[in-house]
């Protein structure tokens, strides 16, 4: 096992890496007390490679050979749920990994399920097993155990017969272009652009009117503008409860402001208190033309009788296609089906609407029907009945 901590032997390595035809990469980070993740270490292995670690913490290294790495188009980067890991990557240089292969989408066309776990692929692939007892160390602690180190590298090591298996099962099955959306979406640096103007949209559940959408949207986005500065999670700030409460109440005093169960007591008179005045009084000059519309509440669309019945053919398709549900649509593209057959959705296109999409269309037309054989829902002609 070779520990990096100069920016030479890191160049070396990623030579040697770059001459394969993919990697594999993992990251361990923190990121209780911050809100961009602490990068603490990078591992990196590939076929017939022994596997390195990089110590990103060590004084003077630069981990521009690793970011050219991940930006080379001839091989092939391989992640395990791979979304903060990438997030991480973008951040450290505005760089995503390309050609791309995530292994936890791949096992849910391979049929594992929504959310397989590395370990459970390691021991069924790899005829692994992970001892995971470092899993949840502090990783920015130095120098690192002999066991942090060994369950580190594992995570790429294993991952390379992973790959291979998954790899070799998608070719056989020609499914390999059932990966390119969630592809597609993991490489766009929409994906991980945390954009203060949209902070909102994740915390709009509950809210109903144009007056109180508008407040959110200043409240939410000042709110992620100063996690932001501050390196400091989003709650350090102000949490989610309180910037719900004041959204809903819209208090245009100190006194009024103070008033809210949510505030701590004192806050309402400090600089923070100001700016959250200050962000509801631009959320009141907002014109409500011009403010998006309230998400419809789930189950409340008026067709949950239809809802229910794709969900039950959803789960019949997933179950003979043998792939994860969650991969061919979600409830809110039942919702978006049930409500117009021109939904513009997933489900409704590419592989997804040959597998589920087009029977979705006829159960709702009436074309064919639900019914059970031998334990398993099945789709049959309606007309070869009547």
């Amino acid at each position: 096992m070779q520990l990096i901590t100069e920016t030479p032997a890191l160049e070396l390595a990623c030579a040697r890496l770059a001459a394969l035809p993919f990697v594999t990469v993992d990251t361990e980070f923190m990121r209780e007390t911050t809100y961009y993740s602490r990068l603490c270490l990078i591992q990196m292995a590939g076929p017939g490679d022994p596997g390195i670690l990089v110590d990103p913490l060590a004084p003077g290294i630069s981990l521009r050979p690793f970011l050219d790495l991940m930006a080379d188009p001839r091989v092939v980067k391989v992640f395990h749920s791979g979304r903060q890991d990438l997030e991480i990557i973008w951040n450290l240089g505005e760089v995503i990994p390309a050609p791309l292969f995530d292994t936890q989408i791949a096992a849910m066309v391979c049929g594992y399920g929504d959310s397989v776990s590395y370990e459970q692929l390691a021991n069924d692939l790899a005829k692994a097993r992970i001892d995971k007892s470092s899993r949840f160390t502090d990783w920015s602690h130095r120098p690192l155990s002999e066991a942090q180190t060994s369950y580190a590298l594992s995570d790429v090591t294993h991952l390379v017969p992973v790959y291979e298996k998954l790899r070799e099962r998608l070719e056989k099955t020609g499914r390999s272009h059932w990966l390119d959306d969630e592809m597609w979406i993991l490489t766009s640096p929409d994906t991980y652009r945390n954009d203060p103007a949209q902070a909102w949209v994740r915390l709009s559940g509950r809210i109903r009117k144009p007056r109180e959408i508008a407040v959110l949207m200043e409240v939410a986005a000042w709110r992620e503008r100063e996690a932001q500065g501050r390196d400091v999670p989003r709650s350090r700030v102000l949490k989610d409860e309180a910037v719900l409460d004041v959204a809903v109440a819209a208090p245009r005093s100190v006194e009024a402001l103070g008033r809210l169960r949510t505030i701590p007591n004192g806050f309402e008179r400090s600089r923070t208190g100001q700016e959250i005045l200050a962000a509801v009084e631009r959320g009141l000059a907002l014109d409500p033309a011009t403010l998006p519309q309230a998400q419809r509440p789930r189950g409340r669309s008026g067709n949950a009788a239809t809802v229910e019945l794709l969900k039950v053919l959803l789960r019949a398709v997933a179950e003979n296609e043998e792939v994860a549900p969650k991969l061919i649509a979600g409830v809110d593209d039942l919702e978006e089906i049930a409500a117009s057959d021109t939904a513009s959705v997933p489900a409704l296109a590419g592989w997804r609407r040959e597998v589920f999409g087009e029977k979705a269309l006829a159960l709702k037309s009436g074309a064919v029907g639900l019914s059970i054989e031998r334990g398993r829902v099945v789709t049959f002609d309606r007309g070869e009945r009547a």
